[in-house]
């Protein structure tokens, strides 16, 4: 038996990297998958490497109330119900200072981060209530724990997940809806190497490199190692956490700077 047998998931930036390996693993566990994510080709491809009775997917923007809505009735749909919503979509904004920061590409990245997580999680709310169970992740970041100079916008939209977290933990607990957070270091996923790129287009591995080395376990995360604590989370094997962070970051929050 799997330990999510029989469960309806609906992941959000479901086309790669850690949404991606979180509806392998799902599905490897009994669940029936549902994906989420504005690139359909990426989508597709996501699915097309799993069990087809076991998957869906739809193209959504996830900061569209609409759009959101009807994914959740798609899956709904597809499977009979949600009883499992890994709210993982997200987008970095880039780096630089407040004062050149853009006013609409704040807007933007809080938009995708936070808004599309309430949004999403006001949307499998009533689907949950019916099943009289559920369990939501939200994927925030490091940065929902500490800040990075010149990430505002990024760092406000995961600091502002926890804050969301607690209080639907609050809210949900008596109807046995279980709401945590993960708070993932450095991945291996196609958003860090843009990122990489992005900050030195003409040595991204050598990014790689200073980055990896600034972690105690001297390594980047897999994919399928955040998937591992999805997994746990989404499962019976949590039933008593709920407002919770959870950190999966090679320790780097535990470290001080070198003297």
């Amino acid at each position: 038996m799997g330990r999510l047998d029989g469960r309806v998931a609906i992941i959000t930036g479901g086309a790669s990297g850690v949404g991606r390996a979180a509806a392998k693993l799902f599905v490897s566990e009994g669940a029936n998958v549902f994906l989420v994510d504005r690139n359909e080709t990426d989508l597709a491809k996501a699915v097309a490497e799993l069990d087809p009775s076991h998957t869906g997917y739809t193209a959504a923007d996830i900061a569209d109330p609409e759009q959101v809505e009807a994914s959740v009735k798609a899956a709904v749909e597809r499977f009979g119900g949600v009883d499992i919503a890994l709210l993982n979509a997200g987008i970095t904004g880039g780096r630089m200072p407040i004062e050149d920061f853009p006013i609409d590409l704040f807007d933007s990245v809080m938009a995708v981060n936070l808004r599309g997580a309430w949004l999403g999680l006001r949307a499998v709310i009533p689907q949950m209530k019916r099943r009289g169970r559920g369990s939501v992740v939200v994927t925030s970041s490091i940065q929902g724990l500490a800040a990075l100079a010149g990430t505002t916008a990024y760092t406000t939209s995961k600091h502002g997940l926890v804050g969301m977290v607690k209080g639907a933990a609050l809210e949900l607990a008596p109807h046995n809806i279980r709401v945590n957070a993960i708070h993932p270091g450095y991945i291996e996923t196609p958003m860090m190497d843009r990122i990489h790129k992005d900050a030195a287009p003409n040595a991204p591995d050598a990014v790689h490199e200073a980055i990896a080395k600034s972690v105690p376990m001297a390594r980047y995360a897999k994919p399928e190692e955040i998937a591992r604590l999805m997994l746990f989370l989404a499962s019976d094997e949590s039933s008593y956490s709920t407002g919770a962070s959870f950190i999966a970051d090679g320790g780097l929050l535990a470290s001080l700077p070198p003297v």
